[in-house]
């Protein structure tokens, strides 16, 4: 019973966005709804301004970009909220895709001035294959935008789902007044005087047909009454049903920097999303309400204290109850293991916890035995699917600039590469280290963190490729021909699995006809 009343008070959800769509600002001030933090951080961080709470990493509060997932849970009206703020810059999409795996719902927010943005619609591409639910804030609407009734059926053209607003803006940019609620019948009106702390009124409407509208709004009431009548004929009544089959998305308006419509957010989705579904694995489906416990590593992040160098595994607790000190099976690895201090987050800071349930997100001390999608288990044999790497786009050989630092280097970059940030080939070739990344940016962050993080210094060489392919086949005679006619092409991964490295697509086509039994699989869950 105490499972799965605790199962039941948990809500884990990813926040998704384009660079620059306000998805780290909205964070920050559904914590401060929350109550979580009393005072909301800004991205850019000054010594004046706090920076904000899940941009951590000095890299993150120097651009003003998250360049990693960050979690932060608290209690709200009685449930455990989990948030999972994600990289916006596509150059970093990877660790994003990865996190949807360990969230049971989405909130997408989009610039009101800018519409949907092609990050947004990749985004959104991953949570339709998985049938994610996802709400829909609507950001910025305290600037010049666009046509609210247009930005809905951009939504819905672009993203490819079905809108229903249950928040109305009253104004755009200059005239922006505040939110009329269409679910609750509320009207909030907000000042933008203090963007850091909780300001604003909310007035009970049961008909705003009532002339006390204008009152609070003046010259604008009597277009909130025309849309409103508008929304109604168009739109049917809200169904948690369509919601949660990922049919239809409840879409707010609002902005988060001055708080505007961000508690009418939060209040639906605590009452509508949904807490922790079913998982697949490649043996069975898993149920949250089994008491056996199973779970799987998303995502691994090196030096969160720089001060210790400790290196976490975030592990998404799918089914039964995890308990510290309790001995789990390591699949992959084959053995059994136990965690002293299993933790909690909020952002960098981590509190020592004894118990977690399905939904959360568990910090585990990682000496270098977890990689990304492992799982634990207790006896059973079985892994977590939808956790993939995916093939690389850009190449560069890493070199050792100072030769007194090639330990730290050696140890940076090993750690680094099992975050997933990146992925680490060998050439049989020659035996150098090459790095393939999806975004040019990720070199930046390599770089940096390496001598940040690990007083070791890189030099890179660029090195033109198209492709890095994983290889199988039962053709064994055809593979050994294959990797000898291409010795000058191949690789190894870090985890010792062949790898081709294409020159161009007209090559990978080549080798592909040539070669009909051997696959060539572009992600590595094959």
């Amino acid at each position: 019973m105490e499972l799965s009343k605790e199962i039941k008070r948990r809500r884990t959800f990813a926040v998704i966005a384009h660079p620059d769509g306000g998805k780290t600002t909205l964070t920050e001030k559904l914590l401060l709804f929350g109550g979580a933090i009393h005072v909301a951080g800004a991205v850019k961080s000054n010594k004046i301004k706090r920076g904000a709470t899940s941009d951590f990493m000095e890299i993150e509060r120097q651009r003003g970009i998250s360049v990693a997932t960050s979690v932060m849970g608290f209690e709200y009206r009685g449930l455990q909220i989990n948030i999972l703020d994600t990289p916006g810059h596509e150059d970093f999409a990877e660790d994003t895709y990865r996190t949807l795996s360990a969230v049971d719902s989405a909130i997408v927010v989009i610039d009101a001035a800018k519409g949907v943005e092609a990050q947004t619609r990749k985004l959104m591409s991953v949570c339709r294959m998985r049938s994610t639910p996802v709400m829909v804030f609507v950001n910025k609407c305290d600037r010049e935008g666009k046509d609210a009734f247009d930005l809905l059926d951009e939504v819905e053209r672009e993203l490819h789902i079905k809108t229903l607003p249950l928040t109305w803006p009253v104004g755009m940019g200059s005239t922006f007044r505040g939110v009329y609620s269409l679910y609750r019948r509320t009207l909030s009106l907000f000042t933008a005087q203090d963007k850091q702390r909780i300001d604003h009124e909310v007035v009970e409407f049961s008909d705003i047909a009532s002339p006390t509208l204008e009152a609070h709004i003046g010259k604008l009431a009597p277009k909130l009454r025309e849309d409103a009548a508008l929304l109604q004929g168009v739109y049917p009544s809200f169904s948690v049903g369509e919601y949660l089959a990922g049919g239809t998305a409840p879409v707010f308006f609002g902005s988060a920097l001055n708080n505007f419509g961000v508690r009418e957010l939060l209040d639906t989705f605590c009452e509508v999303a949904p807490y922790p579904r079913p998982a697949l694995t490649d043996m069975r489906t898993v149920d949250p309400f089994e008491e056996k416990l199973t779970g799987f590593v998303f995502k691994i992040h090196a030096n969160l204290d720089p001060n210790h160098r400790d290196r976490l595994a975030f592990l998404k607790v799918c089914s039964g109850t995890f308990e510290r000190n309790k001995p789990y099976y390591h699949v992959r690895g084959d053995r059994t293991v136990r965690f002293t201090s299993p933790s909690a987050f909020m952002a960098e800071k981590k509190t020592v916890v004894d118990e977690a349930y399905p939904g959360d997100i568990v910090g585990l001390h990682d000496t270098g035995m977890f990689k990304i999608g492992d799982t634990l288990t207790e006896g059973e044999k079985m892994s977590f699917k939808g956790i993939p790497s995916f093939s690389p786009e850009l190449f560069r050989y890493i070199d050792n600039a100072d030769p007194m630092k090639a330990k730290q280097l050696t140890k940076g970059v090993d750690q680094l590469m099992d975050e997933g940030v990146a992925q680490l080939f060998t050439s049989t070739l020659n035996g150098r280290k090459i790095i393939g990344t999806v975004g040019a940016l990720q070199f930046e962050v390599i770089e940096y963190r390496l001598e940040h993080e690990y007083g070791a210094k890189c030099r890179w060489e660029p090195l033109s490729l198209h492709k890095a392919c994983w290889l199988a086949s039962t053709n064994r005679e055809q593979l050994a021909d294959f990797m000898l006619r291409k010795h000058t092409n191949m690789a190894t991964d870090k985890h010792g699995r062949d790898v081709y490295l294409a020159d161009s697509a007209y090559a990978l086509q080549m080798a592909q006809e040539k070669f009909p039994d051997i696959k060539f699989y572009f992600t590595s869950e094959f």
